[in-house]
C-alpha cells in the first residue's frame, strides 16, 4: 500500500488530487487563475466541499476564463448566486470577478502570471522535508510577501494561509511528508 500524506483519507477525489496534482508545478496561466479562485472560494470550508463543487465552478466560471470572469455583471452575480453547484457566498462570488480584472492587470504588467506569482520563491519550488501534517506551517515569509503583494493590487480572499494553500497546490512548494510516495516525485 502507497504511504501518502496524512491529510488525504480516503475519499477517491482526494486521493486522485493528491497523488496527480497536489503539489505538482503549475506554470500555466489559466490554471493558476483556477487555482486562485478555488483556494479563495475554500476560505473557512473543508478543501474537499471544494474538490468535489470543482467541476460546478469550471461551467459556472467559464472554464476559469479570467478575460470572461472579468466581464461578468450583477446579473451574472445573481446566476451565480443561485448557482447550488457552487459555494453561493456573495463576498466570495464577487471576489472572483475582482480578482479576474486584477489578473490580467498582472498579466499585463509582467507578461504572465506565472512568472508574478513564482517570483515569491525565485522562480523554484521550495522542498520542505516534513515528516508529519502537524510540521507544517499555515503560513511562511513567502505566503506573507505574495498576500501583502496581491492586496496592495486589489485582489481579495488572498490572505496569508490561502496563499499557503495556494503555494502547495501550485508546486510552488513541496509539502509532501518525506514519507509520502509524491515527494521525491514531485521534488524532482
Amino acid at each position: 500500500m502507497k504511504q501518502r500524506c496524512q491529510w488525504v483519507g480516503n475519499d477517491p477525489l482526494y486521493l486522485k488530487y493528491h497523488d496527480e496534482e497536489w503539489g505538482v508545478p503549475v506554470h500555466d496561466d489559466r490554471k493558476l487563475f483556477e487555482m486562485l479562485i478555488l483556494e479563495g472560494a475554500q476560505a473557512g470550508l473543508n478543501w474537499i466541499t471544494i474538490l468535489r463543487k470543482r467541476e460546478n465552478y469550471k461551467k459556472a466560471f467559464d472554464n476559469f476564463d479570467p478575460i470572461k470572469v472579468a466581464k461578468y455583471n450583477s446579473k451574472k452575480v445573481d446566476q451565480l448566486l443561485g448557482d447550488e453547484g457552487i459555494i453561493r457566498n456573495r463576498l466570495k462570488t464577487e471576489s472572483a470577478i475582482k480578482n479576474a480584472k486584477c489578473f490580467i492587470e498582472i498579466q499585463k504588467e509582467f507578461g504572465s502570471f506565472d512568472k508574478f506569482i513564482w517570483q515569491f520563491v525565485k522562480g523554484k519550488t521550495i522542498k520542505n522535508k516534513f515528516n508529519s501534517l502537524k510540521e507544517l506551517p499555515a503560513k511562511t515569509i513567502e505566503s506573507e510577501a505574495m498576500c501583502k503583494e496581491l492586496k496592495k493590487r486589489g485582489l481579495n480572499f488572498v490572505g496569508p494561509t490561502i496563499c499557503y494553500a495556494f503555494m502547495q497546490a501550485v508546486g510552488m512548494v513541496n509539502d509532501h511528508t518525506v514519507n509520502c510516495f509524491r515527494y521525491k516525485a514531485v521534488s524532482k
